[in-house]
Formats: C-alpha cells, structure tokens, sequence
C-alpha cells in the first residue's frame, strides 16, 4: 500500500481542538499512515513556547534554582491537553519521573526532546496509533548528521502497512545511546527521515500556512502562493533569506525523489505548495520565476589592481586572508581589474581594519574599501534559463524605479539573478521585482 508521512508543527498541536483537526486530517486519506508531531506551540502571542520552557528547566537546574514554577507551566499544559481529548494514558505520570530526572541533572538534548515526547505519546494515544520514540531508530552523528543505517532502523520499525505510527520529532540518538536533538524546527527533519524511511510515495508537513509565497509577506501585500516549486528553487529561496522550509530537511527526500506538500492545517482544503524534483510542463510554460527573497546585513570589500589577472594567486591570497581571520563570503563578483567579497556584516566582527591593512600589505592593491549596508535580492526560478528577456526586465523595472544596483551576479545553473542594493532600497527592490513579475497575476 502507498503510504504518505504527515508532519504536523507546533501550532498545529498546540491545543485539544487542533488535534482533532489532525485526527480529521489523518482519518481523511487512508494513506496518511506515519505522523510526526512537534511539541505543543503557543496558544496566544504571550505565551512561551513549551520548548523554550524545557530549556528554562534545565538552565535553573544548572544554576542549583528550583524549575518548579516552569515545570508546572509544563505539566498544566499536557493536563489539559489530556482532559480536553477525554484520554487517559500515562503521561502525567511520567511526566513526574521527568521531574525527577530533570532534578538528577538530565541533558540538555534529553530535556528539550520531552516536548515532542510527550506530544507523540498524548497524541498515539488519542489516534489509537502505535508510538514509535526515534530514540530506537535515529542515529545522529557527531557533526549532527544523520546516519545512513537510520533509513533502515527506522524503516523495519514501521514496517506494518495498515498500523498508525505516531514519532516525535527533532530529535534521535548518538552513537552512545544518549538522546541527540536537532536544531530548531528540528522535525522536519524527522518527518523526511520517516518519509525516506517508510519509501513513502508523498511528505506532507502541515502547518499554520496554505503552502509557501512567493515574496516576503512583510513586504508585499497578500504575495502570491506558489503551487510548485523544485528542490533547487527552494534551496536557493532558503539561502537568500526566504522562511520557507527547514533545509536540512530537504536532503533525506530530494535524495529518494519524494515529493514534499506543504499545507495549512486550518485550511485543509488549500492545495498548498508542492515541492518536486523536477517542474511540470505546464508549470514551466505559465511561470517566469519561482520567488523573490533577499536579506538585510552584508558587507562588500571591493579591490582594484591594474592587470590584476596576471597576478596568479591573487584570489586565492585574497580569500586566504579572510580564511585566516574565520570570515565566510556569500558572494564574489569580479571583472579584468577588480574583485569584491560580499560577506555578511556579522562575519567581519570588528575586524574592518585588520583584514584592510593585511589585504594592502599583502595584495597592494591600487584601490580598496569596504561598503557597508547592503542588502542582497535574489530573483529564482528554474524557468530562467529558457526565458529570454529576465534580466532585462529586472534591469528596467529597477532602473524606472530609480533604483540603484551596486551589485550583479548570476549562478552558473543560471536559477537565480542576484541583485546587490543599499539596504535603504531592500524593500523598494522587492516591491519593484514583486510587481514586474507578479503584479496581481496568479502562478
């Protein structure tokens, strides 16, 4: 039987009435046979994440501070959680021997893991599924990498077609058997091991949105959502700053060609976005580019040095000085005459005037600076490259717009235009491309 692995976020089992919206969800397809859920989110803007508390807890027992009043937020929430579905289980029970565990000086990892624990319990039970604790299953490396041999542990745990199976997410195990979290937003991650695991034919993660938009909401006004969008379009969207997916989560299924559905657990009835390997036909015909994302915070260090390109080595010293002093480059436009590194502001760490005499002593350059307060916006889409006209029409929309570019610069899979401006136009920039691309079509 074709099974589809659903993942619901913290806002989606934050209270007794969203769950039954995942009961209904699931009930709706019989293939929805593999749940992930996060720990309970919040209800309301004031209240604290229930992860956040977790880690509260654990930092007080550090400190030898009584985690008392943090811990009975906890232990109110799951209660009511429990009363609300009318389940009798043993959570609240065993939320007690937490306690004490808490208080013998548990990890931090094993204390933050019991938010998703405890919801994963709670909501097994309320779907008459099977508990599945990764613990058992998921092998995490030291460099927070996931063990190849987890696909087939955890894949041999699931292996009953018709059974409900019910995995907390965000977190797995070492090599030494001791709970291993992942980073935050962490499951994910479990969901598309799951996926992978279970050879699902589908991924679905539902959360509070119907699927992801094709420009920073902030921005624009009700942005168009996207109906599909390739594996590489949303790595290149993620990387530019666009909170679309958690992109650690995207390796384990573009790796066995799953396709992920992002859909909003208020609205199922939306189709959501679909994330594939490869576009359909007539997605690829009606769509010009995927979505415009972009951030704030980067800094150009710009060089010039007449016949520079007979200096063999120059780059190479040139990034060998940031690589001494541990700054990373996102970006490096460079022509006949001049190079420039575009870095994020917070890599350079006060070290403007060190990495400034180093690079004159060393390179001699005949010109050199750094330009601050940039910010970068790129225009995405697997289309482009078979479009004539793009970036043309991102050059005259700016330029009507009276928009200054300071930097160009295009990928060699030719998927993305990058578009460098000060950080005073970031948002006039997005608006200006948001508008020559979209306007107020649909995708």
């Amino acid at each position: 039987m074709e099974r589809i692995v659903v993942k619901f976020g913290g806002s989606s089992v934050a209270d007794a009435e969203q769950i039954r919206k995942v009961k209904a969800i699931v009930e709706a397809d019989h293939r929805r046979r593999i749940v992930v859920v996060s720990a309970p989110g919040k209800r309301h803007a004031g209240e604290s994440k229930l992860t956040d508390l977790l880690y509260l807890c654990h930092e007080m027992v550090a400190m030898d501070t009584d985690p008392t009043e943090p811990f009975q937020l906890i232990r109110n929430r799951f209660t009511e959680i429990s009363r609300e579905l009318g389940i009798e289980n043993g959570v609240l029970t065993e939320l007690e021997e937490f306690q004490e565990d808490l208080l013998r000086g548990c990890s931090r990892d094993y204390t933050v893991s019991r938010g998703e624990y405890f919801s994963a319990r709670l909501i097994a039970d309320y779907l008459g599924a099977e508990f599945v604790d990764p613990a058992n299953a998921i092998i995490v490396r030291a460099n927070t990498t996931i063990a190849r041999e987890s696909y087939r542990l955890l894949g041999e745990r699931l292996n009953d077609q018709e059974q409900i199976y019910v995995i907390p997410g965000f977190y797995g195990r070492d090599r030494d058997g001791e709970v291993k979290t992942f980073s935050r937003g962490g499951s994910d991650i479990t969901g598309a091991i799951a996926a992978r695991a279970a050879g699902a034919v589908l991924y679905e993660n539902w959360t509070d949105t119907s699927g992801i938009l094709m420009a920073d909401p902030r921005i624009i006004d009700n942005p168009q959502p996207i109906t599909e969008i390739t594996f590489r379009e949303i790595r290149e969207m993620a990387y530019m700053g666009a909170s679309v997916f958690h992109d650690e989560a995207i390796l384990p299924v573009r790796e066995a060609g799953i396709p992920i559905r992002i859909r909003n657990t208020n609205r199922p009835e939306d189709p959501g976005t679909m994330i594939v390997p490869k576009l359909s036909e007539s997605e690829l015909k009606s769509t010009e580019v995927a979505g415009i994302a972009g951030k704030k915070g980067f800094s150009m260090i710009c060089l010039e040095k007449s016949l520079m390109n007979r200096e063999t080595g120059f780059v190479y010293r040139l990034l060998g000085i940031l690589n001494e002093h541990g700054v990373s480059f996102e970006q490096f436009p460079a022509s006949i005459d001049s190079v420039s590194v575009i870095v994020e502001e917070q890599q350079l760490r006060g070290l403007d005037d060190v990495l400034l005499e180093q690079i004159h002593r060393q390179l001699e350059p005949d010109s050199l600076y750094i330009e601050k307060n940039l910010a970068l916006v790129a225009v995405v889409g697997e289309g482009m490259v078979r479009t004539v006209g793009i970036a043309g029409k991102v050059f005259s929309a700016l330029g009507s717009a009276g928009i200054n570019i300071r930097v160009i610069n295009q990928g060699a899979s030719e998927m993305n235009i990058i578009i460098g401006v000060a950080e005073s136009e970031y948002e006039a920039t997005v608006t200006t491309l948001y508008d020559a691309f979209v306007g107020n079509r649909a995708r």
